[in-house]
């Protein structure tokens, strides 16, 4: 739940104070866990690249 806040992507108080609901939240936490994906990607392919798979 504090991932947004922690990324950056939010305040804390906008968590407290209601300005973001739990859909809000919902689409943060899964725009980091995709820009997480794509970076374990680009890094096994970059090391695929480096030392063959």
């Amino acid at each position: 739940m504090l991932a947004p806040v922690i990324e950056g992507l939010c305040k804390y108080e906008s968590l407290k104070d209601g300005s973001l609901d739990l859909a809000d939240i919902a689409l943060m936490n899964d725009a980091l866990a995709v820009r997480a994906d794509n970076q374990a990607k680009a890094e096994r392919r970059q090391r695929d690249e480096r030392y063959g798979s």
